[in-house]
């Protein structure tokens, strides 16, 4: 999702009580998980929105369509795979995600 992204997210969890938890997952997620080898990054965006779809963790997931397209993922190829989704996920699920989809599209992400 881009240093900007991050340093954000550092600076608004800096002095809270969330702050641990910021650190962690800028060291291990963003850090340890998203820079290891064996996937490129349009590969670790599919996996990672395909979970958050799953979860239905919509606050992550709009961020992650964004760097999704960032990484080199369509908003066809989004579309796509929240259609696939659907067939493991359920309906519900999918329809959810499509609207988190949609606005992040709308944002001016594509």
């Amino acid at each position: 999702m881009g240093d900007p992204f991050v340093d954000k997210a550092l600076s608004k969890a800096e002095g809270g009580p969330g702050w641990p938890l910021q650190q962690h997952v800028t060291e291990h997620v963003w850090g340890a998980v998203w820079g290891r080898d064996g996937l490129d990054r349009r590969s670790r965006s599919i996996a990672t929105l395909s979970i958050l779809i799953a979860l239905r963790a919509h606050e992550e997931l709009v961020g992650h369509v964004r760097g999704a397209l960032t990484n080199g993922l369509t908003q066809e190829e989004i579309v796509n795979l929240v259609i696939h989704a659907s067939a493991y996920c359920g309906a519900p699920a999918a329809m959810s995600a499509m609207r988190v989809v949609e606005g992040a599209f709308s944002d001016g992400s594509s």
